[in-house]
């Protein structure tokens, strides 16, 4: 399980650290798509595996399952860590998610995401946590 949150910086030759906790799950090789709320997803293999499966399944006489499919297939990357614990970005991902330098890399449960640090704190304020708890409620969630 991914958790927790780590300020980081791609340098200049477009290279990012993964967090040594987050590497012993995602291992040597894994993927990074594009994500969701303007950041990008990280999975490790056999998760995209199992999220592929999904996207696989669904109904691709329906127009919005081709457009989700396409979303997150079409840009998606496989990456490996160098022996520094770092990945090369893919550009067009990067460009995606609007990461220049100062990123914020962030456990999700089952992935990570990786945020423009200024797009990631506005989004945080952004929470109203009170009404999301509604929503979650709602569709059967409780604690």
């Amino acid at each position: 399980m991914f958790m927790g949150k780590h300020n980081h910086t791609i340098d200049p030759k477009g290279r990012l650290s993964i967090p040594s906790k987050f590497r012993e799950v995602l291992g040597e090789e894994f993927v990074i798509s594009k994500g969701m709320d303007g950041c990008l997803f990280v999975y490790p293999l056999d998760e995209w595996t199992e999220f592929y499966n999904k996207l696989k399944n669904l109904n691709q006489l329906d127009n919005n399952s081709r457009q989700f499919v396409r979303y997150f297939l079409h840009g998606a990357e496989s990456v490996t860590v160098d022996k520094q614990g770092r990945i090369l970005m893919p550009q067009h991902l990067k460009e995606a998610a609007g990461l220049e330098k100062d990123v914020v890399v962030a456990g999700a449960g089952t992935r990570v995401e990786i945020w423009d640090t200024k797009k990631y704190e506005k989004q945080s304020k952004g929470v109203d946590i009170d009404k999301v708890s509604k929503a979650m409620l709602d569709l059967g969630f409780s604690i």
